[in-house]
């Protein structure tokens, strides 16, 4: 079973990527084009020029793990279409939602903002 539901931050590659790149490359470009870095743990998406595949990078805690999936019906959301700079942040919901083929992920935002407790006054 993957556990990807231990993972608190997921970020978007906001341009369309080479679905042959893996390991190595989707990790470079998580350092060098998003600034992160690979083996923090975080989920890193990318997506294909014709939006049928998209790929996520994960560490895992031993080693880095490449997850792919190719939609037969329908196609991801392009990140490149929507309003951004070069990385999205999505919420594990969004995540999910992605994975699923939902055309409405990074259009508005899917959850809310986190709930915080009011000063007493």
């Amino acid at each position: 079973m993957i556990g990807l539901r231990l993972v608190r931050r997921v970020f978007v590659y906001a341009h369309a990527t080479d679905m042959r790149k893996s390991f190595d490359t989707l990790g470079g470009l998580a350092r060098e084009a998003m600034g992160r870095d690979p083996v923090s743990g975080e989920i890193y998406v990318f997506v294909g020029r014709c939006g049928r595949r998209a790929k996520l990078l994960w560490w895992d805690g031993s080693g880095t793990c490449v997850l792919a999936k190719r939609l037969g019906v329908g196609r991801f959301v392009r990140p490149w279409r929507l309003p951004s700079t070069a990385t999205l942040e999505w919420t594990e919901s969004e995540l999910m939602l992605f994975l699923e083929g939902s055309e409405h992920v990074g259009h508005r935002r899917l959850s809310p903002t986190a709930w915080t407790r009011p000063t007493d006054r």
